[in-house]
């Protein structure tokens, strides 16, 4: 079977808490945290680049999150509670905040706990994608990663 980019997405904190998957191959990760009712559009999307997210012509690592339809006297709430689990210079590029050089979390268990965190104390709902590369199909169910929450990418 091919190696190549696989993706996942539709998974809950607590489906992912269950997964068993090689970190190595984690290639990038998001915790879309939607606010009801979704017809408001409300969320705040935490994410993180194994290689860095682009910021104008550099590369940054760490975490980020970006916002929609949230209240800007909110954002500092946000960042000093992923500064206080993850550290990191904070950097702002349009709806996009960056923690440069903040930690680095791979494992499922760091990932759902961080979900959970931000369901709870953002009052949000967390939509979980996951993004491997170099693992095979078989690899990854055998991670427990369910098939139907699979997401093929062109190459």
């Amino acid at each position: 079977m091919a190696k190549g980019r696989m993706r996942y997405w539709k998974i809950t904190s607590e489906e992912l808490g269950t997964y068993a998957y090689d970190e190595s191959k984690l290639l990038n990760w998001e915790i879309k945290c939607v606010r009801e009712p979704e017809n408001e559009a409300q969320f705040i999307g935490v994410f993180m680049y194994r290689n860095g997210t682009a910021y104008d012509y550099e590369s940054v690592k760490g975490i980020c999150y970006y916002h929609n339809n949230i209240e800007r006297k909110e954002l500092p709430s946000i960042t000093n509670f992923l500064q206080s689990k993850f550290n990191g210079k904070e950097m702002e590029k349009g709806e996009r905040v960056f923690l440069k050089d903040s930690k680095e979390i791979y494992s499922a268990k760091d990932i759902s706990d961080l979900a959970k965190d931000m369901e709870a104390r953002f009052n949000t709902k967390a939509i979980i994608s996951l993004e491997f590369e170099g693992i095979t199909a078989e690899q990854l169910k055998n991670a427990g990663l369910p098939e139907a929450k699979l997401l093929p990418i062109p190459t």
